[in-house]
């Protein structure tokens, strides 16, 4: 087998030394790597994981989940960049010797290109890309409570698109937000530490601990005695017709 850095980073299974791969890439200033990529390959990997998908290969999609972004600028020129960045992103992994469909599952985490029809590992990185980016800070907004992301993603975001995992991750999401970690709710948990990691190395290590927290708290939710579970309790719905608040109170 030809030694190239896609079967290098394909061939490590173990998704943090994955991450820490991308890190060192980045330092050297072939790929775009953040704490944003950081959050939602941590979401995929427990969306994958907790909801028991066994269709697809996550191996491939925390891979995936980790370069689909790898051209995307720092700052947004123009929305000609926003449209463009995904295919050139699928270029460049296409030279670093990855095959044709796992660059066509980078290139559709998003649906500028209208590639169709579409990889179901596709849906998981749109989900974790709208999703995940909403749960942090930008220059131009503050970030997004996990209720109100999610009441843009199924309303806003993906409005008239069909997504065949949005509400297996709907579900998700509500579920795991029924974990307290300390004193927040698991993805309050995830995205605080996230946010506010003071490098992407802290983030890196930080998105570690989270998992394994997560994880446990969820576990002895699931295995708790039902007068237990009442202890979490859901979110109060918001409406939909709110989105348009949410949008200019964050912005």
């Amino acid at each position: 087998m030809e030694e190239t850095f896609a079967n290098y980073i394909l061939q490590e299974k173990d998704w943090i030394r994955k991450m820490e791969i991308m890190y060192y890439l980045e330092k050297k200033g072939n790929v775009f790597f953040d704490k944003s990529v950081i959050l939602k390959t941590e979401l995929a990997k427990l969306f994958i994981d907790i909801m028991e998908i066994k269709e697809i290969d996550e191996n491939i999609v925390i891979t995936a989940s980790l370069l689909c972004n790898c051209r995307k600028p720092n700052y947004f020129a123009d929305i000609n960049t926003v449209k463009q960045y995904a295919k050139e992103g699928a270029k460049y992994l296409e030279k670093l010797g990855f095959s044709e469909r796992f660059c066509k599952i980078c290139e559709e985490v998003n649906r500028y290109t209208k590639s169709e029809p579409r990889e179901k590992e596709s849906d998981i990185l749109e989900l974790v890309d709208n999703f995940g980016g909403m749960l942090l800070d930008r220059i131009d907004r503050i970030s997004f409570k996990p209720d109100e992301a999610l009441l843009l993603l199924e309303y806003r975001n993906l409005k008239d698109k069909h997504n065949i995992y949005l509400e297996k991750f709907i579900q998700f999401v509500e579920e795991i937000q029924k974990v307290h970690i300390g004193l927040h709710r698991s993805i309050e948990y995830l995205s605080k530490l996230i946010n506010t990691s003071r490098t992407t190395k802290v983030a890196l290590i930080n998105s570690y601990n989270s998992e394994i927290d997560i994880k446990k708290a969820f576990e002895e939710m699931q295995n708790a005695p039902k007068q237990a579970k009442e202890k979490y309790v859901e979110d109060i719905k918001i409406n939909p017709e709110e989105i348009e608040t949410i949008v200019l109170k964050r912005g």
